[in-house]
């Protein structure tokens, strides 16, 4: 299986943007027409989206549906939606508009069984994201940060069925620093769930050695800023996957 790479596109007021450590307030506009980008990662090669409603993240519940709706009407692959899904309608909501996988973060610390019984519920269509500031949780589009690690929260959903985790380190995102190899292994060596990388891919050199770590788990990797700035080429960087896996 080779490593799944994740173009990103993240909605701000249905615009496409990307954010510098998760503020709000340090965001780059990077288009207008969010299923336009969709399609020119689907003619790159991409098979797989994932998809972020930021406005939703703060304010709890979607809040750039009307984006989301056309991104999955027009993209031909998968589409993983995260960003303020906490309640079991609007999980079954997204799945009922043709959302592969919904990623939900907040809600797996504060309401663990709302997971598990969505996993069970939808098999392979849920992902818990564990977002780490200094490798402990961060919740609530990352405005706050709780006292429980990774690797704790990573452990209840061992069981659960959920498709994969989602880690991204915080401190790294939407800076082009490179991801976190170490501690994005070190996960995914402690919990059979798959781990999919994301957080500060910079460029192919990314792509190559997270793929060289597919064997200990990592599943896929998401990618933003790096393509919209031209630093990563992603029909290359999907080559590179099929490559080394």
């Amino acid at each position: 299986m080779s490593l799944i790479v994740f173009p990103a596109i993240d909605l701000k007021g249905g615009q496409v943007v990307r954010l510098a450590e998760g503020d709000m307030a340090r965001a780059t506009v990077y288009g207008e027409d969010p299923p336009a980008q969709a399609m020119l990662f689907a003619q790159a090669g991409a098979e797989h989206l994932h998809v972020v409603d930021l406005d939703g993240a703060f304010a709890g519940s979607s809040v750039n549906g009307e984006a989301v709706k056309a991104i999955v009407e027009r993209f031909p692959g998968y589409v993983q939606l995260g960003g303020g899904i906490r309640s079991r309608e609007s999980i079954e909501r997204w799945f009922d508009l043709g959302v592969a996988r919904v990623v939900i973060g907040t809600a797996a610390l504060d309401d663990p069984e709302l997971v598990r019984e969505a996993a069970h519920d939808f098999p392979g269509g849920i992902v818990v994201a564990v977002d780490a500031k200094d490798g402990m949780v961060a919740t609530k589009g990352w405005a706050d940060v709780s006292t429980t690690s990774v690797v704790d929260l990573a452990r209840r959903f061992e069981d659960a069925g959920v498709a994969a985790l989602l880690f991204t380190d915080v401190g790294r995102d939407g800076l082009l620093k490179g991801v976190n190899l170490d501690a994005t292994v070190d996960l995914a060596r402690a919990v059979t769930i798959p781990v999919i990388a994301s957080g500060g891919v910079k460029g192919i050199a990314d792509i190559h050695m997270l793929a060289l770590h597919a064997r200990d788990g990592i599943e896929g990797v998401i990618t933003g800023r790096a393509l919209y700035d031209g630093r990563l080429d992603l029909a290359a960087a999907l080559s590179v996957a099929r490559a080394a896996s």
